[in-house]
């Protein structure tokens, strides 16, 4: 039998998540593209109540991806420039990608509160090939460092 590599999730676990993704200003986005994982990199913001939330255009090709799976997954937090880069704190979020049609409510509130957080976007996120997406999170993996392992729902990275 395996040993369960993961913690109980403590306050300490779910701030820590939570900063992560406050904190990122872009993201490692895996897709599935023609069945097999493909990584990019990605900007990164988050909706006014946390969730994130990206501006992508169709020129990428995991737009094109997401567009025929909205599964994906999403890897936020850097390591410092110090110290052995496994032991710097990281999250996968498991998510389902939806984009946000533009002229929608939704899209007015979600575009300014991008450029609040994101303001140089403003010269392309009007562009016709540019989109929001909003990714709704349902599973977390927290790695807080070596033997800090945590499984996280979504109600976890709750603000």
């Amino acid at each position: 039998m395996v040993n369960d590599p993961f913690r109980p999730v403590d306050d300490d676990a779910r701030a820590l998540a939570r900063h992560l993704i406050d904190a990122a200003t872009y993201a490692a986005l895996a897709v599935l593209e023609s069945g097999r994982p493909t990584v990019s990199r990605i900007a990164f913001a988050t909706t006014p109540e946390g969730a994130p939330l990206s501006l992508i255009s169709d020129l990428s090709s995991h737009t094109t991806a997401l567009h025929a799976n909205p599964v994906c997954s999403l890897l936020v937090g850097e390591p410092e420039d110090r110290g052995d880069p496994l032991t710097h704190p990281r999250l996968t979020l498991q998510a389902t990608a939806r984009f946000v049609m533009r002229g929608s409510a939704q899209h007015s509130t979600l575009r300014a509160h991008y450029l609040a957080q994101r303001p140089k976007a403003t010269l392309y996120i009007d562009f016709g090939d540019f989109h929001l997406v909003h990714f709704d999170v349902q599973n977390a993996f927290l790695n807080g460092g070596f033997g800090k392992a945590y499984r996280l729902s979504a109600d976890d990275l709750a603000r």
